[in-house]
């Protein structure tokens, strides 16, 4: 198949990379020339495990090209994937789709035969049917099925989710679409990956109650966090106790310091926002927004406590910086408004992440970045686990209190067991479990199940 993909940023390069590996001709369009010069270079403009390797390898056999040319490469297709960002609009939180019905209009110039125009960005119920509405008007003449094909991709693991996913879905309104999406997933048959038909709204609305409920289910586990601290539980212990019920399940059953990134944040907002303008609201979506966005800065406000109540010219260490691990993503991470409430308390913040702080100091002001875990701790008054990145599960605690200035860890991701850090002197606060004493039975009882 020749496919083009319309947006080269995270979605649209990894589809496009994935695709061309499954051995399809597959051009990457982006407007950006500076973007384009450097993916033909073979230079990443994003960190995600696995990427680089296969750009390299699929540009030397020619199955994958890069382009500014958006006419010359939608001419060639037999699919032209749509997978341009549909960020938060201001003001409202609605889905920006303005991205999208440009690119649908630029497409609808240059299109030429039968050609399957699909969706891959993220967008509410509906868009479907105004993106052929606005095709049709651009081109009458133009002969294009809209489909809709929403990603399930997780930064740091996206390579994997694409080729072995747990679904495929495919909404159409057109049956002459299926053959060629069939056509265009073939190669993942012998992972016996499931291809689900269905209407093109219905598929819309799929992406975003995936997302809506996984964030659900983050918040759920944070709130029951907050409980076990005041009765003397540990969440760990409840977390694995409900996951082995087949029907709750394990996944996303961490306690954390609240989800960020660059999906659940503005899907969960936008999912609301459409249910809001149907008259169907959905009162918990809207209250998990809530619960996460108080619960950053509650996180910040959970270091100040750790450290006595008074961090004002106090050191603060933060290791990890970006929403989540094997990520260089910043949006909407966590550690922003953990760094802006000790800030905002008179705190000196130096923060490290293995592949975040580029992109930190963007959207971060006034902290100091170190080189590593041991050199953000050195001389402070507390360190803080906000990303769970593999290099900090074995840290060096004899090597980290010579160091610092006084023996604090906060642990907002649960990485560390309390008893084996305070042997080593530490004061530890963990979430979800009581500050001062843990109880291991029942943890001991629950791994001989």
């Amino acid at each position: 198949m020749r496919i083009t993909m319309i947006g080269s940023g995270y979605v649209g390069l990894v589809s496009g990379v994935c695709f061309a590996d499954f051995g399809h001709d597959v051009i990457c369009v982006d407007k950006d020339l500076s973007k384009i010069e450097a993916l033909r270079e073979g230079r990443i403009p994003i960190y995600e495990p696995g990427l680089e390797q296969l750009v390299a390898e699929n540009t030397s056999t020619g199955r994958l090209s890069f382009s500014t040319d958006v006419g010359e490469s939608v001419r060639s297709a037999d699919v032209v994937f749509i997978a341009v960002g549909t960020p938060s609009r201001r003001g409202d939180g609605h889905a920006d789709l303005s991205y999208v019905y440009a690119a649908a209009r630029e497409i609808a110039t240059y299109v030429e035969g039968f050609t399957v125009i699909v969706t891959k960005s993220t967008v509410p119920v509906g868009t479907g049917d105004e993106v052929e509405r606005i095709m049709r008007e651009t081109n009458p003449a133009a002969d294009v099925a809209v489909v809709s094909n929403p990603e399930f991709l997780r930064e740091g693991a996206a390579i994997e989710d694409f080729k072995r996913p747990d679904r495929i879905v495919v909404g159409l309104n057109d049956d002459r679409a299926r053959e060629t999406m069939t056509e265009v997933y073939r190669p993942l048959y012998l992972n016996q990956a499931p291809l689900v038909f269905t209407t093109r709204r219905t598929s819309e609305l799929i992406k975003y109650a995936a997302n809506a409920f996984l964030a659900m289910k983050i918040t759920f586990i944070n709130e029951i966090a907050d409980l076990c601290e005041r009765v003397d539980a540990n969440v760990q212990d409840v977390s694995r106790g409900i996951g082995l019920d087949g029907r709750i399940g394990s996944k996303f059953l961490y306690a954390g310091p609240g989800y960020g990134g660059s999906c659940f944040p503005k899907d969960t907002l936008a999912l609301a926002k459409t249910a809001q303008d149907y008259d169907a609201p959905m009162r918990l979506i809207e209250t998990t927004i809530s619960i996460n966005d108080n619960r950053k800065r509650a996180m910040g406000r959970k270091v100040i406590s750790a450290v006595g109540g008074d961090i004002r010219g106090k050191k603060i260490a933060i290791l990890g910086l970006t929403f989540k691990p094997n990520t260089d993503d910043m949006r909407d991470s966590p550690a922003i408004a953990v760094i802006q409430t000790l800030q905002d308390n008179g705190a000196q913040v130096v923060g490290y992440d293995p592949e975040g702080m580029e992109n930190a100091r963007k959207v971060i002001e006034n902290i100091e970045y170190a080189s590593g875990p041991y050199e953000a701790a050195a001389g402070a008054d507390a360190l803080v686990i906000v990303t769970e990145w593999n290099q900090f599960r074995a840290l060096d605690f004899s090597r980290l209190k010579q160091s610092m200035r006084a023996p604090i860890l906060v642990d907002l991701r649960n990485i560390y067991r309390s008893d084996e850090v305070r042997k080593h002197g530490f004061t530890y606060t963990g979430i979800g479990t009581n500050l001062y004493q843990e109880t291991t039975g029942a943890r001991d009882s629950l791994l001989n199940i």
